[in-house]
């Protein structure tokens, strides 16, 4: 299938599974589970904010660092620029945390509270160089909109 069309498709599965639910934590674990199942990427979660460091919140996939600080690696950059990161090779970004070697590329959107501040990001590894575009950012952009709109987020 088209990657647009999956995502499309993904954007509808990831509003019908946590609308009018009121469970974060599961909402944010069916969320990336659904992501994960229909992508088939090496490891997909959320880190969310607390205080000045990023603490690992529900995920699939290996292991995973469990705090992250304001500015740090990816998670840290996007979070600390509020911006979307999609990074090709991540031996090539400057203070890459490397919580699996097996990570090649990376792609990392923040979610954000009503004021714009963000509160979260996703956080999406694979195995494989340049698995993500902007395609992926525009989509997966998208999604987390939805899930800010659903997931009430301290």
């Amino acid at each position: 299938m088209d990657k647009n069309k999956t995502y499309e498709l993904l954007l509808k599965q990831v509003e019908s599974l946590i609308e009018g639910e009121d469970n974060p934590v599961g909402q944010l674990a069916n969320a990336a589970a659904q992501l994960q199942e229909t992508m088939g990427w090496w490891w997909t979660g959320f880190y969310i904010v607390k205080g000045d460091t990023l603490q690992l919140g529900p995920f699939q996939g290996p292991i995973a660092c469990y705090n992250i600080k304001r500015g740090r690696g990816v998670c840290g950059t996007a979070w600390q620029e509020n911006r979307t990161i999609v990074v090709p090779d991540v031996e090539q970004f400057p203070g890459h945390i490397a919580c699996s070697s097996l990570s090649r590329s990376e792609i990392v959107v923040p979610l954000r509270d009503k004021q714009g501040q963000v509160t979260a990001v996703l956080d999406i590894d694979s195995k494989d160089l340049a698995t993500f575009d902007d395609t992926d950012a525009q989509w997966l952009e998208q999604i987390c909109r939805v899930i800010e709109r659903h997931v009430n987020l301290p």
